[in-house]
């Protein structure tokens, strides 16, 4: 079977080993992909993925035209893109006082309040 060095058994074991590892990846690959396989397409599915791409497509197009309030305390307003390329093709025609407001507006939206004082020890 083997001669002195056992060589020609633990070849045979080695090479099974293998076989045997890669038939078990196989294996959970083929689990794997039935697990993980998404339900076939049927007419209520195509149906249910046609109402949401139209809804999404309504809500696209109303956010893209229509005014309407982002945060009313800070007066950050969203615009129809027409209506804000308008106003920066007139407010740029003076690149200073654009520039100034621009910097103005900016330092509105992001204004963060300084924390309260704290309140003092009472050993002070």
């Amino acid at each position: 079977m083997s001669n002195e060095t056992g060589q020609p058994r633990s070849r045979w074991a080695y090479g099974l080993a293998i076989v045997g590892t890669f038939l078990i990846v196989a294996a959970l690959v083929g689990v794997m992909r039935r697990h993980s396989q998404p339900p076939p397409i049927d007419a209520k599915r195509v149906a249910e993925r046609e109402k949401a791409l139209a809804d999404l497509r309504q809500a696209e197009a109303l956010a893209l035209n229509t005014p309407d309030w982002i945060d009313q305390a800070k007066g950050i307003v969203r615009l129809p893109i027409t209506n804000a390329m308008e106003m920066v093709l007139r407010d740029w025609q003076n690149p200073a006082a654009a520039k100034s407001n621009l910097v103005a507006r900016v330092e509105k939206a992001t204004f963060v309040p300084p924390p309260p004082p704290q309140k003092p020890s009472e050993f002070e």
